[in-house]
C-alpha cells in the first residue's frame, strides 16, 4: 500500500495504470487461464450485441486501438469465434459476426468476467459503485478528442 504522503497517491494517470492492472489481474483469477482475454471479451460482446460492424466500428464502441483489434480479429477468427466477410456498404471493410462457438465461448465467459467486476467494485463502498462507473464513462467519453 502507497503512503499517504506519497505523490502517485494524487497522480490519476498513476492510479488508474494501477486500477487497470488490478482489474486484469481479477479476471485472470477469475478466468482460470481458460477462455477470452478482457479485451477479446469485449469484442465479442459488441460483435453480439450488433452483428455486422466491421472493424472501424469495433475500434469506435471498444476503444481498442486499431492495429490491436486487426491481432484480436485475426486471433478470434483463426480459434473460429467469429465469422467475417465484405460489407455491404464498403467492399473494403469486413463485416463481423458471432460464429456458434464465438456465441458459446462468449456465454461461458459471461460469469467470470461478471465475477471479475464484482470482485473489482467490492473494493468501493456500495454508495460510490455506481458513481465510480460514471466517473470512468465520463473519462472514457473524453478520449475521443
Amino acid at each position: 500500500m502507497a503512503k499517504a504522503g506519497n505523490s502517485l497517491n494524487r497522480s490519476a494517470t498513476h492510479l488508474l495504470h494501477r486500477a487497470g492492472q488490478r482489474a486484469a489481474d481479477i479476471y485472470a483469477d477469475e478466468v482460470r487461464g481458460g477462455g477470452l482475454t478482457p479485451r477479446q471479451f469485449a469484442v465479442l460482446t459488441a460483435v453480439s450485441q450488433q452483428e455486422g460492424l466491421t472493424q472501424t466500428d469495433l475500434v469506435e464502441r471498444t476503444g481498442i486501438d486499431r492495429s490491436t483489434l486487426a491481432d484480436i480479429v485475426a486471433r478470434l477468427l483463426s480459434r473460429g469465434l467469429i465469422q467475417r466477410r465484405r460489407a455491404k456498404d464498403d467492399g473494403r471493410a469486413y463485416a463481423i459476426k458471432l460464429s456458434g462457438q464465438g456465441a458459446k465461448a462468449l456465454r461461458d465467459a459471461q460469469p467470470a468476467a461478471a465475477a471479475a467486476d464484482t470482485r473489482l467494485l467490492a473494493s468501493l463502498p456500495p454508495a460510490k459503485r455506481q458513481d465510480f462507473l460514471e466517473s470512468l464513462n465520463l473519462i472514457v467519453g473524453e478520449s475521443d478528442d
